[in-house]
């Protein structure tokens, strides 16, 4: 297969996935041409799967406020046979869980000691 040409082999490609353990996307996009196919999943372990089996090398995180709630967006992106595919996760977060916010991967948070500093004020 050169390209994912059909639905048929775009909805084929996920099913392997499923068929060698992977949990199944709650939705999947599949857009017309057969050029994008978006997957959403459940939790952080999905999506780790998904993104390794596909060999995703392209990560982005995007904050947003949702109506008063905070949501963090990963998203893993691979070319695969002329088709773009995404693996999207969408979290809801707090303010309390600020370090969570600023690593692509809030498994590996590391508690940190600040060092305390002096400031000296500017001569004017």
């Amino acid at each position: 297969m050169t390209e994912l040409a059909t639905r048929g082999q775009a909805f084929g490609l996920i099913a392997e996935g499923v068929a060698a353990g992977l949990s199944a996307p709650w939705r999947l996009y599949l857009a017309r041409g057969c050029r994008y196919l978006s997957l959403s999943v459940g939790d952080r372990a999905e999506w780790n799967a998904w993104r390794t089996h596909l060999g995703c090398p392209e990560l982005s995180v995007r904050v947003y406020d949702a109506g008063g709630e905070i949501r963090r967006s990963s998203v893993a992106e691979v070319v695969l046979d002329g088709c773009r595919i995404s693996v999207e996760l969408v979290e809801e977060v707090s303010t309390d869980d600020l370090d969570r916010l600023l690593v692509a991967d809030p498994t590996t948070v590391q508690p940190t000691t600040v060092e305390p500093t002096t400031v000296e004020p500017e001569e004017r």
